[in-house]
């Protein structure tokens, strides 16, 4: 019987991973994650600083085309309306995954203070159980952070992909900033595929990145990023993907 911890490197799933090794120290996990391609260097350094404190390597579980293959197999842009991209690259993988690997339990990093969120729905398959310990321990966000904090962890600022319909202004600002190399490539997918990442009417913001750009190198910048600037407030991580 197999142990399998989903593994995104989010705060939940890392919480998780290091808990359960530390209540179970001799148990013989398997950490498995489902890279899209697209995370930036921090996030894979994330991942591998896991893996050495828990002692094993971290499995990926990879769709051979990646983000920008499946883009290109879809003809269009993920957005809210079609999140292909978690389904292709994520789920549908790591289903295929646990089906070859059962009989099998698979631990989920969902919290007890969030209830009505699925995730991690694959007892469907023969041979595999689901597990929420957080659930079962009890902990909320807060005392997630808290544990965190304990044991010196700190979680990267973006853990899901550095071009997602989700994110926020602020965090293509910081993609703009400090990875403009990618922005562009985000631009010129634009343009190929005639759609945008962000959804018209979101803000007050331009919707295309190449006008969004344009405000950034003007000196326009988003409210949170004033604020974390200033110190005012913490910027956070993905709030889209999960196994």
């Amino acid at each position: 019987m197999k142990h399998v911890v989903a593994l995104s490197g989010g705060k939940d799933s890392t919480a998780l991973a290091l808990r359960l090794r530390e209540l179970n120290p001799d148990a013989d996990y398997t950490y498995v994650c489902t890279p899209t391609g697209d995370e930036l260097p921090e996030m894979f350094a994330h991942w591998r600083k896991l893996g050495e404190l828990l002692g094993k390597r971290i499995t990926p579980i990879c769709h051979p085309k990646g983000l920008k293959g499946i883009i290109r197999q879809e003809k269009m842009l993920p957005n809210f309306r079609a999140r292909f991209c978690t389904r292709i690259l994520k789920i549908e993988p790591y289903r295929e995954w646990l089906a070859q690997n059962a009989p099998c339990v698979s631990y989920v990093g969902l919290r007890a203070d969030e209830e009505g969120r699925a995730g991690g729905a694959y007892s469907d398959i023969d041979g595999v159980e689901m597990r929420f310990p957080l659930r079962e321990w009890g902990w909320d966000e807060a005392r997630v952070w808290k544990y965190l904090d304990e044991q010196g962890i700190q979680i990267p600022y973006r853990t899901d992909c550095a071009r997602c319909y989700h994110q926020r202004i602020g965090e293509w600002w910081s993609l703009w900033k400090n990875y403009p190399e990618l922005y562009e490539d985000a631009v010129q997918d634009e343009i190929r595929m005639d759609a945008t990442y962000r959804t018209p009417g979101r803000d007050t913001w331009p919707t295309a990145l190449a006008d969004l750009r344009k405000e950034f190198e003007g000196g326009r910048l988003p409210k949170s990023v004033k604020e974390t600037l200033t110190g005012l407030r913490d910027i956070g991580a993905c709030r889209v993907c999960t196994l």
